[in-house]
């Protein structure tokens, strides 16, 4: 099993990022956190998890064990896949969802698209000895936000699976509400009202 991947960034977008390693390019499905990690790198290092379906060889990057372990304990619970646990992980921060599972805080879990009421109990109840409280979340700085950050942010909702025109009236009311968002806070927002 693959443990990390080392290279140089090839592409990068809010849901992947190509590396090549070799002259190989991998190409990994990455969260929103991960992307915010990775935004100004040219080369990167990340922590990854392989699925392997019948169909299909999938590879999830993350910046470091931690956001991978939360991961592979999110991918345990019935009824989380990999999509579903990336989508977690692209709305809330590792710290924030260690609190949230420690705290036993199913309504905010329940923000996040996808999670009902059942799946946020049976995270909480499966995970709640598995996790420990994280430490306070890291300020993010904000950036103006320009019609590229926009795009950016709508190419990452309809590569979740998202519907262009629901996403394209969401992103406008976010960013007609705070023009100073930054690419990762519109997409969490989104995620949150989509």
């Amino acid at each position: 099993m693959l443990d990390y991947i080392k290279g140089e960034i090839v592409e990068l977008t809010p849901a992947s990022v190509v590396i090549e390693v070799g002259n190989l390019g991998y190409f990994v499905h990455i969260s929103l956190n991960t992307y915010s990690a990775l935004h100004d790198a040219k080369e990167c290092k990340l922590y990854v998890y392989e699925a392997i379906r019948e169909d299909a060889r999938l590879l999830f990057g993350f910046p470091d064990k931690k956001e991978r372990n939360l991961f592979l304990l999110l991918i345990s619970v019935s009824g989380v896949g990999a999509n579903t646990a990336r989508m977690i992980l692209s709305s809330l921060t590792a710290t924030e969802l260690e609190n949230i599972i420690v705290s036993g805080n199913s309504s905010a879990l329940k923000t996040v698209k996808g999670i009902g009421s059942k799946t946020a109990e049976r995270i909480i109840i499966d995970l709640k000895d598995k996790v420990k409280p994280g430490d306070d979340a890291p300020v993010s700085t904000e950036t103006p936000i320009s019609t590229v950050t926009a795009q950016e942010a709508l190419s990452a909702l309809i590569m979740l699976g998202f519907n262009q025109p629901a996403s394209q009236k969401v992103i406008s009311k976010i960013v007609k509400e705070n023009p100073a968002l930054t690419v990762e806070q519109i997409i969490k927002n989104a995620l949150k009202m989509l």
